[in-house]
C-alpha cells in the first residue's frame, strides 16, 4: 500500500475532527492537565486567525485525516533566535507507527528554517514517543520546568 502522508494549515472545515482528536488527546495520559472544551476550541481558533504565536497542522494519510499538530513560537535567549514549540502532536492510534510523526518533523523544521531550538513536552512513560524523538534528534533538557497558570 502507498503510503501518502499530507501536511497542511487547518482550516474552519477541520474544526470538527480537529476538536474531537484534541479531547482525545487531552484526555490520555500523555497530557497532565485535562483542558476544557472551552480552551481547546480557543486553541483551534486561535490557529485560525492573526494570532502570531500559534499555528495548527491537519495530518492526513492516504486522504485520510490522521491527526494534528500545533506549534507556538517563543525566542530563546540561550541560542539567541527564535524557538519553536510543538505544543500538541496527536496521531490517530490506527495511524501510528507509518512514518506521519517523523514527517510533521521533518515539515517543521523546513517550516521554520529561522529557529534556533524545537522544543517538546513529553510524559517519561511515553517510550513509543520518546524513542522517535530521539531518533530525530531531540535531547532530553536538563532543565526543569516552572509554572504558573492565570486561568
Amino acid at each position: 500500500m502507498e503510503k501518502d502522508i499530507n501536511i497542511r494549515e487547518l482550516t474552519s472545515d477541520d474544526k470538527d475532527e480537529v476538536l474531537a482528536m484534541m479531547r482525545e488527546f487531552y484526555d490520555s495520559p500523555a497530557v497532565i492537565h485535562k483542558s476544557s472544551d472551552s480552551i481547546l476550541e480557543k486553541d483551534f481558533d486561535d490557529c485560525l486567525s492573526d494570532m502570531p504565536y500559534i499555528r495548527g497542522f491537519m495530518l492526513e494519510f492516504n486522504g485520510e485525516p490522521s491527526g494534528y499538530a500545533m506549534t507556538s513560537l517563543g525566542y530563546s535567549t540561550e541560542y539567541g533566535g527564535i524557538c519553536v514549540w510543538l505544543e500538541d502532536l496527536y496521531i490517530k492510534p490506527e495511524y501510528r507507527r507509518f512514518g506521519i510523526g517523523t514527517e510533521l518533523l521533518r515539515f517543521i523544521e523546513k517550516e521554520f528554517p529561522q529557529a534556533v531550538r524545537f522544543k517538546l513536552e513529553i510524559e517519561e512513560e511515553n517510550e513509543a514517543a520518546f524513542s522517535c524523538y530521539f531518533s530525530k534528534g531531540y535531547r532530553p533538557s536538563r532543565y526543569g520546568i516552572m509554572t504558573k497558570e492565570t486561568v
